[in-house]
């Protein structure tokens, strides 16, 4: 019985790990859609892509992972521009994408 129960807590683990990240690139890609959609440029390839992840304090002190993605979007269907968002756990925390001077794009 305790044989198994380090296993099984390493193997819950990574469950939740992978359900946190799953769940965050999904977000990601949300908030991809509605800033290319807001800014009435084209997202390339209908997905983000993962590029760096590191631990970071949040607001309340506590430790958390920190997940940084990338996205193409194009201006006119022959142009590719890449974009970045980070993101702390389902909260974004920096944006650099199409945006308009005119608009405001609520991302939440």
């Amino acid at each position: 019985m305790d044989n198994l129960l380090i296993p099984m807590i390493l193997g819950a683990t990574a469950i939740a790990f992978w359900n946190a990240s799953r769940e965050a690139a999904e977000h990601a890609v949300r908030v991809g859609r509605e800033a290319c959609r807001a800014a009435g440029v084209q997202l390339i390839d209908h997905t983000v892509h993962a590029s760096g992840m590191r631990l970071r304090r949040g607001e309340s002190g506590w430790l958390g992972i920190e997940r940084t993605y990338r996205f193409d979007y194009s201006t006119d269907g022959t142009d590719r521009h890449v974009a970045r968002l980070v993101m702390r756990g389902s909260k974004l925390v920096s944006f650099v994408g199409p945006a308009t001077a005119t608009q405001v794009v609520s991302l939440d």
